[in-house]
C-alpha cells in the first residue's frame, strides 16, 4: 500500500472493511439456538396409554420461556396446556388438561437460552394411538430473516468501535509525539465510542424481535422485559461505562489526564469488557470463571492489537519522523507481541471449552468457522512475524513505506477475523450443537412399574455409565396423577459388590419428580424406588437396568 494515492489507500480500507461486514452477513442465516433440547416426556413420536398431566422439556442449560409461545396443541386443534409453564433450570414442565381426548398432540416451544439466544421448534407424541391428522406447527414461530442479519452487523459494528476508541487512546495517552496534532486521533476515538454506543442500542433493540420471532415492527414492544432481564443489564452497564469513558477520555486524548484519570479510565475499561463476555456464551459455558476471564483478555489484546495497526497505518507511518519511528515502533512491537500471546492462549482456552471434541471441530458449524478464523488468524500472524523482523532489524523507522504495506495486510486480514467472531457468537457452541436437538434418544430407558397403591412411570437417560438424568412419573392405577408425599430411590450393583446408591430427587410437581445418579460401572443395576402417598400408606417398587 505504500506506493498508492491516499484516495486508493482509503479504497483499499474501506473495501477490507466491507469484506469483513459481508462475512458477517453471509452466514447469517437463520438465528442460531444456544441451548439445545436433549430430551422429551412424553418421547418425540412417542405413544402412551394414559394422557400425562404435564410434558416436560429438558435442555442442555437453563433457559427462559417465552411467554405465550409454549403451548400444547392437542388432537381437534384446540389448546391442550394450562397454566403457565414452570421452569426450573433447563428443565420446562408445561401443564396439560386430563381432557383432551386421544390422538397425537403437538407441543410448540419457543425459550431463551442462557446467552440470550432464543430456541424453538416442536415435536408430537400420542396417547393411545397416533391421529391421522396431526396438528400443525404454528408458522410464526420462526425467526425474522431480516432481524437475524442485522445483529451480527450491530456485533460488528461494535467490535470495530472497540478497535476504534482503544487504539488512539493507548498512542495518544503512551507513544504519541508531541510536536504532531492530536486532532484526527481523537476524533477516530470519539467515532470508536460512538460505533460502540451504536452497537449497545442495536443489540438492546433487536433482542426482543430475535427472541419472540416478530419482525422490526417489535423492536420496542418488548424493550421492558429485554431491559430487565440480565442481558439488558449488561448492555446498560456497557452504555454506563461509555457515557462515563466520555468525559474522561478528553483529558487523555488531549495528553493532560493524570495518573487518577488514567486509572479510573483503566477501571472502566475493564468493566466495559467485561459486558460483553457475561452476556454471551462465555457466561453460560460449563465453567463460566475460566470462560469470561478468556473472553475478556481476548476481546482486549483484540483491541490493543487491531488498534495499534490503526494508528500506525493511518497516522504514525505517515507523519512521525524518522528518529521518532525508531523510538515508538519497538515499544508497539512488543506491545503487539504480548497481544498476540495474550490472543492466542485466551482463543485456545475458549476454543477448548467450546468445542469440547476433535470430532465437533470438523462436525459442527460452529468447529469450521473456528478452523477457518484460526487459517486466516494464522496467516496474519505470519505478516505480523514479518513487521516484527523489520522493526527489530531498525529498517522499518527509514523505510515506512515497507511497513505499512505489512500493516495494511494485517488490518485487512483482522478486518474478516473481527467479521468472523461476530459469527461466532451468533453459533450455536460445538459442545453444545452435539447434544440431540430433536429431544429423542435411543439410549433412554422407560419402563413403568405397578403396585397396589400407584404405577410408576421411570425414564432413565442415557443408560449408561456416567450421570443419567431419573424422571419419576406416580399415577393412579386407573391413570391418572396421583399426588406423593415422599420420594425416595436407590440404584445397586450387587455383582460388582456396589452397595445401594441414595439419590438425590427433586420433587417437579405433586406427581413429578428428577434427580441425577452417577453410575460409574456398567452392569445390570438394581433401582428401588418407595412412594409414600399418605402418613401411613407406602409401597416399593423396582427395576434392572442394564447399563453400558
Amino acid at each position: 500500500m505504500g506506493g498508492m494515492t491516499r484516495g486508493a489507500k482509503i479504497a483499499a480500507t474501506a473495501a477490507a472493511l466491507l469484506c469483513g461486514l459481508l462475512a458477517a452477513l453471509l452466514p447469517a442465516a437463520p438465528a442460531s439456538a444456544h441451548a439445545a433440547l436433549v430430551r422429551t416426556s412424553p418421547a418425540q413420536g412417542g405413544v402412551v396409554v394414559t394422557a400425562p398431566n404435564e410434558v416436560v422439556l429438558t435442555f442442555s442449560e437453563p433457559v427462559s420461556v417465552v411467554t405465550g409461545k409454549v403451548r400444547v396443541i392437542a388432537p381437534d386443534g384446540s389448546r391442550a396446556d394450562g397454566d403457565a409453564p414452570t421452569v426450573r433450570g433447563g428443565v420446562v414442565a408445561i401443564p396439560v388438561r386430563s381432557d383432551a381426548g386421544r390422538g397425537t398432540y403437538l407441543v410448540s416451544y419457543r425459550v431463551i437460552s442462557a446467552d440470550a439466544h432464543p430456541v424453538s421448534g416442536g415435536f408430537t407424541y400420542s396417547v393411545g394411538a397416533p391421529s391421522a391428522t396431526p396438528p400443525a406447527l404454528p408458522a410464526e414461530d420462526g425467526s425474522n430473516p431480516v432481524v437475524g442479519t442485522l445483529i451480527p452487523v450491530v456485533k460488528y459494528l461494535g467490535y470495530a468501535g472497540l478497535v476504534l476508541a482503544v487504539g488512539p487512546t493507548l498512542v495518544l495517552a503512551a507513544l504519541w509525539p508531541r510536536r504532531l496534532s492530536r486532532r484526527r486521533p481523537s476524533r477516530l476515538a470519539a467515532v470508536g465510542l460512538g460505533l460502540v454506543a451504536l452497537g449497545a442500542i442495536g443489540e438492546l433493540l433487536l433482542q426482543g424481535p430475535y427472541e419472540t420471532g416478530a419482525g422490526l415492527s417489535g423492536m420496542f414492544s418488548g424493550l421492558r422485559d429485554v431491559l430487565d432481564s440480565w442481558f439488558g443489564t449488561m448492555h446498560l452497564v456497557r452504555l454506563a461505562v461509555i457515557a462515563s469513558a466520555a468525559f474522561l477520555l478528553r483529558p487523555v486524548l488531549a495528553g493532560r489526564a493524570g495518573v487518577a484519570d488514567r486509572v479510573i479510565l483503566a477501571i472502566l475499561a475493564v468493566v466495559g469488557l467485561s459486558t460483553w463476555p457475561l452476556s454471551g456464551h462465555p457466561a453460560a459455558s460449563p465453567v463460566p470463571a475460566v470462560t469470561v476471564v478468556a473472553d475478556l483478555a481476548h476481546l482486549a489484546s483484540m483491541a490493543v492489537w487491531l488498534g495499534g495497526l490503526t494508528m500506525l497505518l493511518g497516522f504514525l507511518l505517515r507523519q512521525a519522523e524518522e528518529r521518532e519511528l525508531a523510538a515508538i515502533l519497538p515499544i508497539w512491537s512488543r506491545w503487539a507481541a504480548v497481544a498476540i500471546g495474550v490472543l492466542f492462549v485466551a482463543g485456545t482456552l475458549q476454543a477448548l471449552v467450546e468445542i469440547g471434541t476433535v470430532t465437533a471441530l470438523f462436525r459442527t458449524a460452529y468447529g469450521q468457522l473456528v478452523l477457518v478464523k484460526t487459517g486466516l488468524l494464522g496467516t496474519v500472524l505470519a505478516v505480523a512475524w514479518f513487521s516484527r523482523r523489520l522493526v527489530q532489524g531498525r529498517a522499518a523507522a527509514g523505510a515506512p513505506g515497507r511497513l505499512r504495506r505489512y500493516v495494511g495486510v494485517e488490518l485487512a486480514g483482522t478486518a474478516v477475523v473481527v467479521a468472523l467472531a461476530a459469527v461466532l457468537v451468533q453459533t450455536t457452541p460445538a459442545r453444545t450443537a452435539g447434544a440431540n436437538p430433536g429431544g429423542t434418544d435411543s439410549r433412554l430407558y422407560s419402563t413403568t412399574l405397578s403396585s397396589e397403591l400407584y404405577s410408576l412411570q421411570v425414564e432413565l437417560d442415557p443408560a449408561e455409565t456416567g450421570n443419567d438424568s431419573l424422571h419419576l412419573y406416580a399415577y393412579t392405577l386407573d391413570g391418572k396423577p396421583q399426588p406423593v408425599v415422599e420420594w425416595k430411590a436407590t440404584a445397586a450393583l450387587p455383582s460388582a459388590a456396589v452397595e445401594p446408591i441414595q439419590i438425590p430427587l427433586l420433587t417437579i410437581t405433586e406427581n413429578h419428580t428428577i434427580g441425577t445418579v452417577t453410575l460409574p460401572t456398567p452392569g445390570n443395576w438394581e433401582f428401588r424406588f418407595t412412594l409414600r402417598l399418605t402418613d401411613v400408606d407406602q409401597a416399593t417398587v423396582d427395576t434392572t437396568v442394564h447399563i453400558r
